[in-house]
């Protein structure tokens, strides 16, 4: 379904796509928070995964943080099970066939979101938006593996997806007018703030964010301080709300690594390389808050720094 706008002075209709049913692949942290807030919005949402063990747990994240909620009175019962009762999971792509957006929130990896958008695109209606919620990878580039790269763009949200305020829009290069037009009133209507970010490797948030973390990192490599102590510095001594390494197991130390190496190669300066501190985590699978271990171990009752 498409709303009017008349423009002044012109003898045509400019038609922006009403969004009704929004699709989410990838029922992890970022994919079960973007259903969340696209629910609680109004929209019916079809959620994805690979198996319907992945989305029924995503499913489970969504009641207990809606619960949450609802014991801190920004949302009401009543609003919650409406929420709930409007996500549907959806294992079979083919349940995604009248979605008029679909957002891929799966791993931060360019194959995998290719191989997504080959098993999605035949499936999807011609008008339907194609979004991507990379955190870092070429918006440009992702578009032109689909069939709609005029009607394909990153909605970027921030983790945690209900509580952080910010969504980065980026266009890619074919990306059109309308598709861009409806992205943002699907955002207002969620009721967050939009940031609109040219497509360059990181976009905003991470090309800032990152760089910090890992030079965070090489910190604690190079023997300067302790986990503790570089945590302590800067949630003291520069009022940041968590700690820079806290803040790396939160985003999952993988995503941390990928996201530099996107950097690191999109933009061919050494200023972006990867820590090898952080590589060697990685390949322990010490990731962070998700496996239980990064640059803190999460197994007891309090997290202990694990260097």
């Amino acid at each position: 379904m498409v709303v009017g706008a008349i423009h002044q002075g012109s003898d045509y209709v400019d038609m922006v796509m009403e969004i009704k049913k929004v699709g989410i692949i990838g029922a992890g942290q970022m994919g079960n928070g973007i259903a969340h807030v696209c629910a609680l919005a109004g929209y019916d949402v079809g959620l994805g995964d690979l198996s319907i063990d992945r989305i029924e747990s995503g499913l489970a994240s969504i009641n207990g943080n809606m619960a949450r909620q609802v014991q801190k009175g920004l949302i009401t019962e009543e609003q919650r099970t409406g929420a709930l009762d409007r996500i549907k999971p959806a294992q079979d792509l083919d349940l995604l066939s009248d979605a008029d957006l679909v957002i891929e929130s799966a791993v931060e990896n360019e194959s995998v979101k290719r191989k997504i958008f080959s098993q999605l695109c035949p499936i999807l209606k011609p008008e339907a938006i194609l979004a991507t919620n990379t955190s870092s990878i070429s918006i440009t580039r992702l578009a032109a593996s689909t069939d709609r790269p005029e009607r394909f763009i990153g909605i970027h949200f921030m983790n945690p997806v209900p509580i952080m305020e910010l969504v980065e829009l980026v266009r890619g290069i074919a990306t059109e007018d309308e598709t861009f037009e409806a992205s943002k009133q699907f955002c207002d209507r969620l009721g967050k703030q939009i940031a609109v970010a040219e497509d360059f490797p990181a976009f905003m948030v991470n090309r800032i964010l990152l760089p910090m973390i890992n030079e965070a990192i090489y910190t604690l490599y190079e023997g300067v301080g302790s986990v503790d102590s570089i945590d302590k510095a800067m949630k003291l001594g520069a009022n940041h709300p968590m700690g820079p390494l806290q803040l790396a197991d939160f985003i999952g130390l993988d995503t941390c690594l990928s996201i530099m190496q996107v950097l690191y190669e999109g933009l061919a300066d050494t200023k972006y390389r990867p820590c090898p501190l952080l590589v060697k985590y990685v390949e322990a699978g010490w990731l962070g808050r998700k496996t239980q271990r990064g640059f803190y171990d999460y197994r007891g009752e309090e997290p202990v720094p694990t260097r």
